[in-house]
């Protein structure tokens, strides 16, 4: 049986630039903070990714610390496909500055 906090939305927020040797997490919560995080990416227009299993692992991660050599290859894949997604099938993704709040449960894309 699932624990209250496993059934709990949850959110993570990473960002990337030309600086960074990796994302960071800058912002992660469950519940009424997940929902939040997830609000605000919106009004900013920050693409909302839903992965319950890359969520869970990235919640593991402290906050403003660089994600972990083991999540790069998947989250790259993600920023990689949300950059094409939004800048037509063709492009190739510049090593630029891209938030990315992740959820898992969410209930609006």
């Amino acid at each position: 049986m699932a624990s209250k906090r496993d059934s709990l939305k949850s959110a993570v927020a990473l960002t990337y630039t030309q600086t960074d040797a990796a994302p960071r997490v800058v912002a992660k919560g469950r519940g009424i903070i997940a929902e939040q995080i997830i609000v605000r990416a919106k009004e900013h227009g920050v693409y909302v990714h839903e992965s319950p299993e890359l969520v869970s692992l990235l919640m593991q991660v402290d906050l403003d610390q660089r994600i972990p050599p083991q999540l790069y290859v998947a989250v790259a894949e993600l920023l990689a496909w949300i950059y094409r997604l939004e800048n037509g099938t063709g492009a190739a993704a510049p090593l630029a500055a891209l938030p990315l709040p992740i959820t898992n449960q969410s209930k609006q894309r």
